[in-house]
């Protein structure tokens, strides 16, 4: 569910498995429609398995997949798109040598961190990807 301790926003929820799907959820509660899914292979219909995915609480239009295929990708809910940091779309980032199991944002918006099948954590600062 989407992070909203206030219940101001619309009540979203999150799956992963081949895609990150967005659902909404209607205001009786009973039913819920597919408001966004997000590929992050930019060259074809299918993606690697999604393992994980983590909601930014202080940013709930962020939010963080990790996957099968060594890699961690931070999503804008906003614009459906990856998130745009220094100027440029970082579409996904190699976080491990083998699957990256986990990854959690820490508090605030920049910091995340990832668990992966070589045994690591990594932690990564969206502020500066080039020195995480």
């Amino acid at each position: 569910w989407i992070p909203d301790p206030e219940g101001a926003k619309a009540d979203l929820l999150a799956t992963t498995g081949d895609y990150l799907r967005v659902w909404k959820v209607d205001e009786s509660g009973e039913n819920c429609a597919l408001e966004c899914l997000l590929n992050n292979n930019k060259t074809s219909e299918f993606c690697a398995p999604l393992t994980s995915f983590d909601w930014n609480e202080t940013n709930p239009n962020i939010v963080g997949t990790s996957s099968i295929d060594t890699t961690c990708t931070i999503w804008d809910l906003n614009t459906q798109q990856d998130i745009k940091t220094t100027g440029k779309v970082e579409t996904q980032l190699i976080a491990h040598d083998q699957e990256v199991y986990d990854i959690a944002f820490a508090k605030g918006v920049n910091v995340f961190a990832s668990v992966g099948a070589d045994g690591s954590v990594r932690m990564f600062d969206l502020r500066t990807l080039e020195h995480s």
